[in-house]
């Protein structure tokens, strides 16, 4: 039998006072961290179509375990990051999520990258009893719960609502809606016409294109000819700058949004001038000095640009941050436990409220395996070729 606890303690009080955790690092420990280390697994999307998402999630990943290990490590041991390249694919995932369990012996698990390969591991981590903390957005990923899941990705109604909100704000009521043929473009779709009846949006037409696609004049043609005054994509492969560009040399009236798979500015540069204007949801991480001081996440996200920045010469991207938070939570975890137990750092998680990370503010708890609300999605524009918080026009 595998042994999944490094350091047992007693039993977690429910009375742990959770909402003092942080994620700013603990005090440094006395030495060394040594001993056996603390496994963490981790599979992302390092390359191939979604590895604008995955690479900074490894990248921050990295990152925050060599900060952990210069401050001691956890509960004195060193960590290891054990890191699987899925290439966004949900069979490699399957076959990495069976290798860190059985083989590596890890305590948790992050990510996957994607929802469709994060759906494909979640039996495989709740049957064997291994916390996972997802980076994708899929609202199926917590719901329904699963006791060892969770994640750190907005969920993507919530996303959905946030952009029809906006499209309330401007008066738009008829969309065209177009998705990538992948987990996260699937949900994305499911979600956007689910939800258009409350905010009495009609989606004219509703189309799926393949994830690999190197043109989409021809599906941009048949959505303009359903007369829609905007076009939603949801997708988070480069086909995202491809709609841009198309609908740019289409001379298209309707307006383009992009969900939150398009809040990486390497999208925007590659959209060129065809990205100004575009209108999206997202996590507050590529705009955290427009924030005001009295933002709670300032703090945390002015922190991880920064940290990022000195190490890697890039800007942080919302994709990172939702590994900066997944690790994070898990250090939090960890501390508060005492333990790596697998029950106790469920409970743990599970406990933690008012917590500051890159996505928001979290605050789980034993039917809320994502920990975040609305507010913790803001609209973004691109102006002069940069993000913004979008003013409403």
């Amino acid at each position: 039998m595998r042994t999944r606890a490094i350091i047992q303690s007693a039993a977690l009080s429910c009375a742990v006072l959770v909402s003092t955790l942080s994620p700013v690092f603990a005090a440094p420990q006395s030495g060394a961290p040594s001993g056996d280390p603390i496994k963490i697994g981790a599979i992302f999307a390092v390359t191939g179509p979604a590895a604008f998402l995955g690479a900074p999630e490894d990248k921050t990943a990295r990152m925050l375990v060599d900060q952990i290990n210069k401050d001691g490590g956890l509960l004195g041991h060193p960590v290891q990051l054990i890191v699987k390249d899925s290439m966004y694919d949900p069979a490699k995932a399957i076959s990495f999520a069976k290798e860190l369990i059985d083989e590596d012996n890890v305590v948790a698990i992050i990510g996957p990258t994607g929802s469709g390969e994060t759906m494909a591991i979640k039996d495989i981590c709740q049957k064997s009893g291994v916390p996972l903390i997802s980076c994708a957005s899929t609202e199926g990923i917590v719901n329904p719960l699963a006791k060892y899941v969770f994640k750190t990705a907005e969920n993507d109604n919530l996303v959905v609502e946030r952009l029809y909100q906006a499209l309330n704000q401007l008066g738009i009521s008829k969309i065209g809606v177009i998705c990538s043929n992948t987990g996260f473009g699937n949900g994305g779709k499911a979600q956007l016409e689910k939800y258009a009846p409350k905010y009495g949006i009609t989606v004219a037409i509703s189309e799926v294109y393949d994830s690999n696609a190197t043109d989409l004049s021809a599906l941009l043609t048949k959505v303009d000819a359903a007369g829609v005054q905007a076009v939603v994509n949801w997708s988070i492969e480069p086909a995202q700058a491809i709609v841009a560009k198309n609908m740019a040399q289409l001379k298209m009236k309707a307006r383009l949004f992009q969900s939150h798979g398009f809040a990486n500015i390497k999208f925007v540069q590659a959209a060129g001038a065809a990205a100004e204007g575009i209108v999206f949801p997202s996590g507050r991480v590529i705009i955290a000095d427009q924030l005001p001081d009295s933002n709670p996440q300032k703090k945390v996200l002015l922190k991880y640009a920064s940290d990022y920045k000195a190490a890697y010469g890039e800007d942080a991207s919302t994709f990172g941050g939702h590994a900066y938070d997944a690790i994070l939570i898990l250090k939090a975890a960890i501390e508060s436990a005492k333990s790596t137990d697998p029950d106790k750092l469920v409970q743990a998680i599970e406990g933690i409220r008012s917590f500051s990370g890159a996505g928001g503010v979290f605050n789980f708890s034993p039917t809320d395996h994502n920990g975040l609300l609305i507010d913790s999605v803001e609209m973004m524009t691109v102006k002069d070729g940069k993000f913004v918080v979008w003013q409403g026009k």
